[in-house]
């Protein structure tokens, strides 16, 4: 079990450094770490609904064609078009295969890319992007670790047998605080920090979505590429759903009320 944690303490320290990195390398640098998680995202997402190799491949040509159109300074940039070429991807994978999972997969990998993207790009990004990963990331280990040391009533037996209460309670607290000290230390709007307890239930929420595709699949994790942690999928589950509303809170809104 020690050495279980170890390896996964490591390997997520790396890749939060290698996410840290990227955001403070510039929105270009971002946008090709996004891509490449966004294929991989794709690839599991297929192999978790039993699709063949050749139209797992397909799949991931189609989100492609979005994936590019995103990149910022080369290509249209996060916006209404690449936002059209989402739902054309979608449109063509269901037409081609006929399969309405692969579709849905398609949204549901483009669209948290499109909406950390339009994070990045914002004048003050690097701060929202943080916020946007972090808060994720607190909300994972606040949830580790008051489920493991306080247990109590499971939030979700059928679903996720080690998930409890006290860990969804851990995880929003972890993740409010995060945002506070955000909020104090480097200006995070206050309405932000407000909206964090929220959005920290909300990707709780896509945890328990992802761990509910793994038990229809009877699989443990949805891929093997990150050691200790299993695909790209199980470490970015929370983050699927709470991009695209903190992109909402950020983007669209022109004046700050707080």
């Amino acid at each position: 079990m020690s050495s279980n944690l170890a390896l996964r303490s490591v390997v997520g320290l790396a890749m939060v450094a290698v996410a840290l990195v990227s955001v403070a390398l510039g929105d270009l640098a971002f946008w090709l770490l996004c891509v490449v998680l966004g294929l991989f995202m794709m690839a599991e997402w297929a192999d978790l609904h039993a699709t063949p190799p050749q139209t797992k491949r397909l799949a991931q040509y189609a989100v492609s064609v979005p994936l590019a159109i995103m990149a910022p300074h080369l290509g249209a940039g996060p916006g209404f078009f690449a936002l059209g070429l989402i739902a054309a991807a979608g449109f063509f994978i269901v037409i081609v295969t006929r399969r309405k999972e692969l579709a849905l997969g398609a949204v549901y990998v483009c669209l948290p890319i499109l909406a950390l993207l339009a994070i990045r790009g914002q004048g003050d990004g690097i701060l929202l992007t943080i916020w946007t990963l972090a808060m994720v990331w607190a909300c994972d280990i606040g949830a580790y670790f008051a489920g493991r040391t306080i247990g109590g009533p499971k939030l979700a037996p059928t679903i996720s047998p080690n998930k409890t209460w006290a860990g969804l309670g851990g995880g929003v607290l972890a993740a409010s605080a995060f945002a506070a000290f955000l909020h104090m230390q480097y200006g995070l709007p206050l309405r932000l920090a407000f909206a964090t307890p929220l959005l920290a239930a909300l990707a709780q929420g896509g945890d328990l979505y992802e761990s509910w595709l793994k038990r229809r699949a009877g699989v443990k994790d949805s891929g093997t590429l990150l050691p200790g942690h299993g695909g790209v999928l199980d470490r970015l589950d929370g983050l699927v759903p709470v991009a695209p509303v903190a992109a909402f809170l950020i983007v669209l809104p022109k004046v700050y009320w707080w």
